[in-house]
């Protein structure tokens, strides 16, 4: 059996990629998008299509709606090759605004909905600002189940589990980045990999956490720079995996074991937090790591956007 076999043997697999034809030979349960992974796939020629029948659809609206549009008809796409949910991401410049984000996250589930999509096989992505988080825990109250992104602190992940999230997709490749960056000449790859590695260890706390207070909220280790980011997380509920480590997975037969247990969360030394608005500003604010990789992811998530729409303008 294939280390991408045992992997799934205890932990969902899910693809994150915007090229669902590519999807369908690694089987995964669910799939996640975003607007770099939409904007890389409709470049490609076997995509352009995709594009260019939303455009002649729907043209004449405004952008936002335009986009939307797009985004769900990949998900509907994708959602023909797996069997689980696809999560689709709202716009990154709505992430300071709970209103404006509740509004195109129900929109997105209207347009699914128009398609014939039930709103189980859906998560809509939203930044886990405090703002995105109670945009979150509203959506959540309606039916409409989320998957708070951009999480790089054990308390943007406190306070997901405190608003009832369905999921949390903490960024486990731009920690590890951010830290390598500042150790500069003296990091050394070897003592920080596996369960060394700071995207690793931050992921692992957060799993224990949940488990050990009972949180319903899902894990889902995000942001893979190689295979032993993956393994060292095995036994994690959902790890999101682009198609080229997914292969890497497949083609190897190294033994793998599960590196996260939920039966033993319980008994481990962790105390309970939780946060107000004032209290999460500031431990997120005392995190450097997370509040730089938080405000660039956005602004990449953003820019991507805008390149989007600069395609969409001269199709």
């Amino acid at each position: 059996m294939n280390q991408l076999d045992t992997l799934k043997s205890f932990t969902t697999v899910v693809a994150d990629t915007g090229d669902f034809l590519q999807i369908a030979q690694y089987q995964p349960r669910d799939a996640t998008t975003n607007p770099s992974l939409i904007l890389k796939a409709v470049q490609k020629h076997e995509y352009a299509p995709l594009l260019a029948q939303t455009l002649a659809q729907f043209g004449q609206r405004d952008l936002g709606e335009i986009m939307d549009r797009l985004l769900v008809r990949f998900g509907c796409e994708i959602l023909t090759h797996i069997p689980g949910r696809v999560s689709t991401e709202v716009d990154a410049r709505l992430s300071f605004d709970t209103n404006a984000t509740v509004i195109r996250a129900q929109r997105l589930i209207e347009l699914y909905q128009a398609e014939g999509i039930h709103i189980d096989r859906v998560l809509i992505k939203i930044a886990a600002t405090w703002e995105g988080i109670q945009a979150a825990a509203q959506l959540e109250r309606e039916g409409i189940h989320t998957n708070l992104t951009l999480l790089f602190s054990f308390a943007q992940a406190v306070a997901c589990g405190q608003a009832k999230v369905q999921l949390i997709s903490p960024f486990v490749g731009r920690i590890y980045d951010w830290y390598k960056k500042q150790a500069g000449a003296s990091w050394d790859e070897a003592a920080r990999a596996g369960a060394n590695d700071p995207g690793v260890q931050s992921v692992t706390r957060i799993y224990n956490f949940y488990k050990k207070y009972g949180i319903a909220t899902e894990v889902m280790g995000a942001s893979f720079r190689n295979v032993g980011q993956i393994t060292a997380l095995a036994g994690c509920d959902l790890l999101t995996i682009a198609p080229e480590l997914l292969a890497q997975l497949a083609a190897t037969d190294a033994p793998l074991s599960r590196a996260l247990d939920a039966q033993a969360a319980p008994a481990l030394d962790l105390p309970f937090v939780q946060y107000d608005e004032a209290g999460f500003r500031y431990a997120l604010n005392e995190d450097a790591m997370a509040t730089e990789k938080l405000a660039e992811g956005i602004r990449a998530f953003a820019a991507d956007t805008f390149k989007l729409e600069a395609l969409m303008r001269t199709a």
